[in-house]
C-alpha cells in the first residue's frame, strides 16, 4: 500500500441494511442520506469501538419513523429535549427511474453552533460572517449571549477533566469509535471527539506498526466556555484543538503541497482609484474626509486558498488576519503593552505619504524532531513570525512596492514576533491560528514520509471528502468593510494596510533532524493504551 492509497483507500462492503423507507435525517446540522432501500451501506475498514456529534447532549431520545402516507414531503417539529428533526420523503421524491448506490453522509455540526443558535452562526475570534459574506466584529452583547447559549459544552466526560502534560490520542481508534457512532448512535458524536479529549497542542505524532495505528500527543485538560464563548482548558483558558480542523488539514493535504494555504484582506483596485481621486481633489484636510476615503475605498475583499471557504479552519485564518490589522492600525487597544500600535511608531519615526504597509503571518518552527527509523516526531518550538512589505499608491491609485524599506513597518512587523505568545494568551484567535499551523503540519508530515503506510492501515474516513463524513460548513467570508487610520506628522497621512496568513506546512515537515530522546517517548507513550478506548494519559 502506497502512502496515497492509506490516505484514500476504497470502502468495503458490509452487511449492514438500510431502513425500508428512505428519508433524511436532519439532527441539528447533521444530515444522513439514506436513499435507497435495497441496498447495503460500505463500511470503513476502521475497525470496532464505539464513540458519537455534538449536536445535542441529549442521546437517548427516539427518532420518530412513521411516514407519510399521502406521499407528499413531510416534516416534524424539533423535539423538545433535543435538535432533532426528521423528513420523509416517497420513494419516486428521492430517485428517478435509475437505481442509485446508497450513500450515507454525516455532516459533522459545530457544537458551538448547533447550542448557539443564531449567536453561533459563522463566528470565529471575536468576528462573525453573515449570509451575505461580509465579515465584521462581533458585538458583545451577542458574546454573553452566545456564552450563555454554550453553557451545556461544559459538560467533561470523567478523566478528560485532569490536566496532564501529555495526553494520546490514537487515530486508528479514534476512526473505529467514529465509524461505530455513524452506524448505531445516529451519527452522534459526543463532545469529547469534538474537542479530541482536550488536546490543547500537538507536539508528538508517533507510529506504532505493530499496533497499525498513529499516535498524536500533547497537553491536554477538561474544557470550559469563556466570557467570548471560546471552548478553552479549565486550568490554561487555551482553546482546544477541534476534530473538524482536524478533518480539514487531512483533507486539504494536497492542496496544502500544489497550492498553499492562505487568506488575505486586500482592498479592490477599484476602491484605490477612487480613493486617490478623492484624496487628490481635496485642497485641504476635513474632518469627514476619513468617512469618505472609507466609502470610496468601498468594501475589501477576501480571499482564500487551499482550504474550503466554508471551513472553521479557513474563517481562523481570517480572523487572525484581520484582528492582527485592527491592532496595528489602531482601531482596537492592543491587549499587552509591549504591541503597541503601527500607528504609534509613524507618529515618532520618518512618515511617507500614502504608505500602504501589508504584513503577513506565517509558520516559525524549528526543524522536526525525527525519531530512529522515523516513527516518532516532535513538533519543536512552534510559532508564528510577522512579516512585511512596504508600498505605496502612485498616482493612477495602483499598488506598487516601496524601492525603500518602510522602518516603521518592519519594526512593527518584529514586535508581533516577538510578542506573539505573549498575545495569544490574552487574544485566543491567535492561539487558534497557532493550533491551525500544527493541525497543517501533522496532516503534512503524515502524507510527506508515508506514516500511515508504515503503519498499515487507513483513516478513509476521516481524509475522503466525499466520504460519509461531512465538515459543518460556515458562511464563507468574502468583504470586509474598510476602515482608515489616519496619522499626523506635519501633514495628514491616510493608511489603509493589507495582507494576510500564509501556512507552508509542507515546507516545516520537510526539515527535520535526529532525536533521541523523541523515540524514547515513543515506547514509553504506549504504555497505558487499551482497544476500549482512544485516548489515555
Amino acid at each position: 500500500m502506497t502512502a496515497k492509497e492509506a490516505f484514500y483507500t476504497a470502502p468495503k462492503p458490509c452487511n449492514q441494511k438500510i431502513p425500508s423507507n428512505p428519508c433524511f435525517l436532519d439532527y441539528g446540522q447533521l444530515l444522513l442520506k439514506n436513499p435507497h432501500p435495497k441496498t447495503m451501506i460500505n463500511k470503513r475498514d476502521v475497525g470496532a469501538s464505539s464513540f458519537g456529534t455534538a449536536s445535542s447532549l441529549d442521546d437517548s431520545i427516539p427518532v420518530r419513523q412513521d411516514a407519510n402516507k399521502t406521499g407528499e414531503a413531510h416534516s416534524f417539529s424539533p423535539q423538545p429535549r433535543s435538535q432533532l428533526m426528521l423528513s420523509r420523503y416517497p420513494l419516486s421524491r428521492v430517485l428517478t427511474a435509475c437505481w442509485f448506490c446508497v450513500t450515507c453522509c454525516f455532516i459533522i455540526a459545530d457544537p458551538a453552533e448547533t447550542h448557539a443558535g443564531n449567536f453561533g452562526n459563522s463566528a470565529v475570534g471575536g468576528v462573525i460572517v453573515d449570509a451575505d459574506g461580509v465579515l465584521r466584529k462581533n458585538p458583545q452583547h451577542d458574546l454573553l449571549l452566545r456564552r450563555n447559549a454554550l453553557v451545556d459544552l461544559n459538560l467533561v466526560p470523567d478523566g478528560l477533566d485532569q490536566t496532564v502534560e501529555l495526553r494520546r490520542v490514537s487515530l486508528r481508534r479514534l476512526q473505529a469509535a467514529i465509524d461505530d457512532s455513524l452506524r448505531n448512535n445516529n451519527g452522534t458524536l459526543p463532545l469529547d471527539i469534538q474537542f479530541l479529549g482536550g488536546l490543547q497542542r500537538i507536539q508528538y505524532i508517533l507510529v506504532y506498526p505493530e499496533e497499525h495505528d498513529i499516535v498524536l500527543a500533547g497537553p491536554g485538560e477538561g474544557w470550559t466556555i469563556d466570557d467570548h464563548g471560546f471552548v478553552v482548558g479549565t486550568s490554561t483558558g487555551q482553546p482546544v484543538i477541534r476534530l473538524d480542523d482536524l478533518l480539514t488539514a487531512f483533507r486539504t493535504v494536497t492542496e496544502a503541497r500544489t497550492i498553499g494555504i492562505s487568506c488575505s484582506i486586500n482592498p479592490r483596485q477599484e476602491g484605490l482609484q477612487q480613493m486617490q481621486r478623492l484624496v487628490a481633489s481635496q485642497k485641504s484636510f476635513q474632518s469627514g474626509i476619513v468617512t469618505a476615503i472609507e466609502r470610496a475605498l468601498g468594501p475589501q475583499t477576501i480571499s482564500i486558498t487551499g482550504v474550503p471557504t466554508t471551513s472553521n479552519l479557513a474563517l481562523t485564518l481570517v480572523a487572525a488576519d484581520y484582528r492582527m490589522k485592527r491592532i496595528a492600525m489602531g482601531l482596537e487597544a492592543s491587549p499587552i503593552r509591549s504591541l503597541p500600535s503601527y500607528l504609534s511608531l509613524v507618529k515618532s519615526a520618518r512618515a511617507v505619504k500614502n504608505m500602504m504597509p501589508r504584513w503577513w503571518l506565517a509558520c516559525d518552527y524549528a526543524p522536526l524532531g525525527r525519531g530512529e527509523g522515523g516513527l516518532a516526531w516532535e513538533i519543536r518550538d512552534p510559532g508564528v513570525k510577522c512579516l512585511t512589505e512596504p508600498s505605496f499608491l502612485d498616482e493612477n491609485g495602483t499598488v506598487q512596492k516601496a524601492r525603500s524599506r518602510g522602518h516603521a513597518a518592519e519594526r512593527w512587523a518584529e514586535m508581533m514576533t516577538t510578542a506573539y505568545d505573549e498575545l495569544a494568551q490574552h487574544d485566543l484567535i491567535f492561539t487558534q491560528l497557532r493550533n491551525t499551523m500544527d493541525l497543517c503540519v501533522v496532516a503534512a508530515l503524515i502524507q510527506q514520509e508515508g506514516l500511515l503506510e508504515q503503519a498499515d492501515f487507513s483513516l478513509s474516513l476521516l481524509t475522503e471528502t466525499d466520504g460519509p463524513l461531512l465538515v459543518h460548513k460556515k458562511n464563507a467570508p468574502q468583504t470586509v468593510a474598510s476602515q482608515a487610520s489616519v496619522v499626523r506628522r506635519g501633514r495628514h497621512y491616510i493608511i489603509a494596510a493589507s495582507g494576510g496568513v500564509e501556512i507552508d506546512s509542507w515546507g516545516i515537515a520537510s526539515q527535520s533532524s535526529a532525536s533521541e530522546q523523541v523515540e524514547q517517548l515513543r515506547l514509553q507513550a504506549a504504555r497505558g493504551a487499551s482497544e476500549s478506548n482512544w485516548w489515555w494519559q
